[in-house]
């Protein structure tokens, strides 16, 4: 297996946008797309299995990790652009696309807007909307106005994990604590607007590609029924729910790596 450590690219609006590969080159590439509040950490635990079938493509979203992070609100147009520039630069025309979370929201946009750079998607713990928009603005304000991630990153833990991970000092669960306590307020804000301001309940139907939805039976951020919906607003789209929380990849991994990898490798 090769691997590379982050490098980066130079977005039209002048972010850098860090990127990495893992596994050999001469696979078909999966690009790994991931949620608020991580880094391409966030899939450290899955490199193993998936290089063994794919050439990853991680990347740390803007506001996150080691890419730039702007002020002010970001957009899901701008999310979805950064990873076609990212593609582009790469010399990337087709890739699978796995995301979850937010990342599964950008995976939706890139199926809806640029369906010709995508084979399969699979869309994780995530949903077509999750609004009304008015009720992000004050976690937005009270965020910005904070002296710290501290609350916040408690917040998030607590959405993403069970209790039993929570208790004591779960190895997997400190490693995202400290990404992140390390995520500045601004990257956060200002995802949480692009989340605020999306709704794909209607575009959503336009993704053609050969579609995956996985959702997690007690997950509170995009639920079981968030999931559902979506599949059945995808043509032909399959549905998968796993015993877990938000974070499917990490507290299911057996299972969710069984569900990405039948799915990816499967024959037309």
């Amino acid at each position: 297996m090769t691997s590379q450590t982050r490098t980066a690219i130079t977005t039209g609006d002048g972010v850098r946008i860090a990127y990495r590969f893992d596994g050999d080159e001469n696979k078909p590439v999966l690009l790994l797309s991931n949620s608020i509040g991580t880094d391409l950490h966030m899939w450290d635990g899955q490199v193993a299995a998936l290089t063994e079938h794919f050439r990853l493509l991680r990347y740390d979203a803007r506001g996150h990790g080691a890419s730039d992070v702007p002020s002010g609100p970001y957009s899901l147009d701008r999310l979805g652009r950064d990873v076609v520039e990212l593609l582009d630069a790469l010399g990337l025309q087709r890739v699978h696309v796995l995301g979850l979370s937010l990342g599964g929201v950008v995976a939706q946009w890139l199926g809806i807007h640029v369906p010709e750079r995508v084979e399969r998607l699979v869309l994780s713990n995530t949903a077509a909307y999750l609004g009304p928009a008015n009720q992000w603005d004050r976690p937005i304000a009270d965020l910005l106005a904070a002296p710290d991630m501290r609350a916040t990153a408690e917040m998030f833990l607590h959405n993403w994990f069970p209790a039993h991970m929570l208790r004591g000092d779960d190895e997997v669960v400190e490693g995202f604590r400290r990404t992140l306590l390390a995520t500045r307020r601004e990257g956060v804000a200002g995802s949480w607007a692009a989340v605020r301001d999306y709704d794909l309940r209607r575009t959503a139907t336009l993704i053609h590609n050969p579609t995956l939805v996985i959702a997690g039976e007690h997950d509170t951020v995009t639920s079981a029924e968030h999931g559902k919906e979506l599949a059945a607003t995808v043509p032909g789209a399959g549905f998968t729910v796993l015993p877990t929380v938000h974070m499917a990849n990490v507290e299911g991994q057996a299972e969710f790596l069984d569900a990405v990898l039948a799915f990816l490798t499967e024959q037309s």
